[in-house]
């Protein structure tokens, strides 16, 4: 299938690219969500038309992302676990917690957007990365400490 990217799309291509998918991604992903349009004369004319429009609006959505991820540079996020010899937690920390957390100060950044290697077990500081845009991802730091009894 076809397709003309109206958005940039990780590992596809950039704005106006036509790219050539399997038709139940194109089908069910890329066009209902409004990242492509089928590769027609007409859409093409259109996207022509909107090209500038929409490369705009990837900039401003690139631009903000970099200012998103200055700030997350900085925050320095702090959880408190129990520990069973006061190093390895009981539990662990995973993406939703992250995502919590980050909300808490003012950051809304969806749970599958958090990269970790593996959840967090360990007191210590840690370091885990947010992919804000395809392109953008910034590094964030957590201070996780043992709970005092």
């Amino acid at each position: 299938m076809q397709l003309i990217l109206l958005e940039r799309v990780e590992g596809l291509g950039n704005v106006g690219d036509e790219v050539s998918v399997r038709p139940g991604y194109g089908r069910n992903f890329l066009i209902p969500r409004g990242k492509a349009s089928p590769a027609t004369n007409g859409n093409r004319r259109i996207f022509e038309r909107r090209r500038a429009q929409l490369e705009q609006k990837q900039a401003e959505i690139l631009a903000a992302a970099k200012e998103t991820a200055d700030k997350l540079a900085g925050l320095s996020l702090e959880v408190v676990r129990a520990t069973s010899d006061g190093k390895h937690l009981y539990g662990s920390v995973g993406t939703a917690e992250l995502a919590t957390l980050l909300a808490e100060n003012g950051y809304e950044v969806e749970r599958r957007h958090i990269l970790l290697d593996e959840s967090i077990k360990e007191v210590g500081e840690q370091v885990f990365r947010v992919r804000l845009h395809p392109d953008v991802t910034a590094e964030v730091s957590i201070q996780v400490s043992a709970e005092q009894h």
